[in-house]
């Protein structure tokens, strides 16, 4: 997976229909050049995630996800033995049926993600996203993975890449990560875009919406980012919320179908409560008076 120049990786992120800024684009040039995770860490909702998938779509390689959660094992994220099959084999075994061998070869392994993207032979993504929801004890058992690119399984021994997959990791930042996860990748910060790129951004993952309307929708949602909010909108429900404002048939935004069409930003009873008629109006009104500076 090589891109000659971040340019490179700027032009194939855009056919994809992702907007990457300068400084993300050479992070993801560095981190493929020198062959080192890159560790993404934001707000919910800048694009860490879909930087991923538009980079294995950019590249042609697969895909591999591992999204992260509390109680998170090794069975689930690395592998686990199909006991239903080493059964039915010691059965078949004892009756004759077939031949004894290894109870815990390759063939009874059943590959999880992060195996799965160690024993690929093909170009691959490995997505390990929202690192920061799994426990400390997982975080620890990435270290080897991420320093070596290996994964050691007792009965079988350690297997290294072939191929090293790109890999991304995506945090929140609900808690901290450790410095020894942290030293094994490159790290950027993803922040809110400035609004004109946010537009962009709409425009580009909105096909026929207008112009006004992409202005209206960005501007309205970089207002309700300067309010105590229980949780701020991201550009992803900038850009969920002009997708329904489009499928409703609106060329520009106006109380009332804000008012039915918020539950796309908002995702808190708190936040609906605390946006008042009068805070709506003054944010429409901000928003208008934005877009046309924006849009010409």
């Amino acid at each position: 997976m090589r891109f000659q120049s971040v340019a490179d990786i700027e032009e194939a992120l855009l056919a994809q229909s992702y907007l990457p800024h300068r400084g993300l684009s050479t992070a993801l040039f560095l981190s493929l050049a020198i062959e080192k995770p890159l560790l993404l860490e934001g707000e919910a909702g800048v694009g860490k995630t879909e930087l991923a998938k538009a980079l294995a779509a950019a590249s042609g390689a697969r895909l591999i996800r591992l999204q992260c959660y509390e109680g998170l094992d090794v069975s689930h994220a690395v592998y686990e033995w199909n006991y239903a099959r080493q059964l039915l084999h010691i059965r078949a075994a004892q009756e004759g049926a077939v031949d004894e061998q290894e109870l815990f070869g390759p063939e009874f392994l059943i590959r999880r993600p992060l195996l799965e993207a160690i024993a690929s032979d093909e170009p691959a993504v490995l997505l390990i996203d929202e690192i920061d929801r799994a426990d400390d004890e997982f975080e620890a058992f990435l270290l080897e993975v991420l320093s070596d690119f290996q994964i050691t399984i007792p009965e079988i021994g350690t297997l290294t890449a072939t191929r090293r997959p790109a890999v991304i990791l995506t945090s929140n930042r609900t808690r901290e990560l450790h410095d020894a996860l942290k030293r094994r990748c490159l790290f950027h910060w993803i922040t809110h875009p400035t609004l004109e790129r946010e537009i962009e951004i709409v425009r580009l993952r909105v096909p026929g919406v207008s112009e006004r309307l992409a202005a209206e929708t960005a501007a309205f949602v970089a207002g309700l980012r300067d309010l105590d909010l229980a949780k701020a909108p991201g550009v992803a429900e900038t850009i969920d919320w002009t997708h329904a404002l489009t499928a409703l048939g609106c060329e520009e935004l106006d109380a009332s179908v804000v008012e039915q069409t918020l539950g796309a930003v908002l995702k808190y009873y708190e936040d609906f409560d605390a946006l008042r008629d009068d805070t709506v109006v003054a944010l429409l009104g901000e928003a208008r008076a934005a877009a046309p500076a924006a849009t010409g």
